[in-house]
């Protein structure tokens, strides 16, 4: 009996040793876990990626002496399928497991780097997961950051002259066409979804006319995670006549909702032109926007003319709450100006934008036979329209009264030709070095895109880019990791990528 009870226990121990021989170690799992990254990495497959990485994964990429922080969504969403390099290289150097919790150091060779990633995972239920990720590059040959070579690559085509551009995430954006819908389009998929519940009163861009009606501005609330709180403005119709209005709204199952009225540029004139609408938060959370004339020849202006007036809302610059309330600490025109008023002696000013580094707000401003000019914004300031201009006026033989006691701001550039400038960006990604904190400006006449190399509140240095490939520029943008984006104003409209072709 005894023999018996012993052969069945050595079977046991026998069974149990094969079977726990065939059983992976955690250090064969966790292998496991980081091949299966490294394997969608190596490929652009995110599901592989995704399968690899706890849903709490964050990453971190060291570049230029900075780190670049992503998410899990954001970092799958840079990810697009490829073809595998075939000198591609990877080496666990060195792993530590403590209970349910281990760290990996792993090198990636490729032609022209070496990568270095720090890996921590985290042993789950389901198995090991990469909990977070820090990861450096260096290259094998000495590499020139500031080297540049723009190139562009068209992301979306067929927008309806395309005004306006938000970025709810890296790949899902809010355009604004001028001549069709607020739609809301995710950049890897192509999918367009309209925007429903746009105010009733909109006056319509005649499409080929060339009037300056229909919709402007997207804004985000600085806050829009949490509130989705987005601004708009539009022309208004009352009867035959016209306005600027201003709007928030929250943004709920792709519909405005909510809807608050937050300025009415009256009076309802019947011009169709130079309505202004730029918008733009400042550091201090208030919502400034512009407001144009209106008028297309200097011929009609008053005798006191509309911009110089503090009683007449066209021809300003604005400041207020994200609420529509007034700001206590506004500059004081007097007990009859419209309240919220900035600036004034404005034309039809579109662009506005937000130097974050040095917390200025800088807009352009377009001229009648030249005159374009870019201004830096004060408050209080008197930008001069119509009583001065670094252009000529359309009517030739209009000469303003002088006003006494006016003072006027000089533009910080003018240009000498006409530009039509539209929407400004202060670059601040990485892709572009050597252009870091240079202002970024579009035009419409001709289809130029400027850059311009700024010190304090001078133009230093000015370069025109893509003299032998011109289209009319709207807007110019980046997306929340830096990339570098153009809106062009075409019946076809495009959001075009402008890649650096130097790396």
């Amino acid at each position: 009996m005894k023999n018996v009870i012993l052969t069945l226990l050595l079977i046991v121990v026998i069974f149990f040793s094969a079977f726990s021989q065939n059983q992976p170690t955690e250090r064969q799992l966790i292998e496991k876990t980081i091949e299966l990254y490294f394997d969608g990495w190596a490929t652009g497959d995110s599901t592989k990626l995704g399968q690899a990485m706890h849903s709490s994964c964050h990453l971190k990429n060291y570049n230029n002496g900075k780190f670049v922080e992503f998410t899990r969504d954001q970092y799958l969403s840079l990810f697009k399928p490829h073809e595998r390099n075939k000198n591609l290289k990877t080496r666990i150097v060195a792993m530590d497991i403590t209970n349910n919790m281990g760290s990996a150091k792993v090198e990636i060779s490729t032609e022209r780097d070496l990568y270095t990633d720090y890996f921590n995972l985290m042993k789950t239920n389901e198995g090991w997961f990469i909990a977070d990720k820090v990861s450096t590059r260096t290259p094998h040959k000495i590499v020139d950051v500031n080297a540049i070579l723009p190139k562009k690559e068209i992301i979306i085509e067929g927008l309806k002259r395309p005004w306006s551009i938000a970025f709810m995430s890296e790949n899902e954006v809010l355009i604004s066409e001028k001549e069709g819908h607020l739609v809301k389009i995710n950049l890897l998929t192509k999918e367009k979804t309209r925007i429903q519940g746009y105010p009733t009163d909109l006056e319509d861009s005649i499409a080929g006319f060339g009037d300056n009606t229909g919709k402007f501005e997207i804004l985000l609330d600085p806050d829009f995670n949490t509130n989705k709180y987005v601004y708009l403005s539009y022309v208004a119709k009352k009867s035959a006549s016209r306005t600027t209005k201003i709007i928030r709204a929250v943004l709920k199952d792709d519909s405005l909702q909510q809807i608050k009225v937050l300025f009415v540029a009256e009076p309802y004139t019947k011009e169709r032109y130079h309505y202004g609408g730029g918008m733009v938060f400042g550091n201090d959370g208030k919502l400034y926007f512009t407001i144009g004339e209106r008028l297309f020849s200097e011929q009609d202006e008053p005798i006191i003319p509309i911009a110089q007036n503090i009683e007449d809302k066209r021809g300003k610059i604005y400041r207020i709450n994200s609420d529509g309330t007034i700001p206590k600490d506004n500059p004081d025109f007097g007990s009859k100006a419209t309240p919220g008023l900035y600036a004034i002696g404005i034309r039809a000013a579109q662009g506005i934008t937000l130097d974050r580094t040095h917390n200025k707000i800088w807009f352009t401003e377009h001229g009648t036979h030249q005159g374009d000019e870019i201004n830096v914004l004060h408050a209080k300031a008197n930008y001069g329209w119509p009583m001065k201009t670094t252009g000529k006026y359309r009517f030739a033989e209009f000469a303003p009264k002088a006003i006494p006691n006016n003072v006027y701001t000089d533009p910080v550039w003018y240009w000498l030709h006409t530009v039509a400038p539209t929407g400004l960006h202060f670059y601040s990604g990485s892709e572009f070095a050597a252009w870091s904190g240079n202002l970024l400006v579009g035009g419409l006449s001709k289809g130029s895109l400027w850059r311009m190399v700024i010190e304090g509140e001078y133009v230093q240095r000015v370069e025109e880019l893509f003299t032998d490939d011109r289209v009319r520029i709207r807007k110019v943008t980046q997306s929340p990791m830096g990339k570098l984006y153009i809106l062009t104003d075409e019946i076809d409209g495009k959001l075009i990528r402008v890649r650096n072709a130097a790396f």
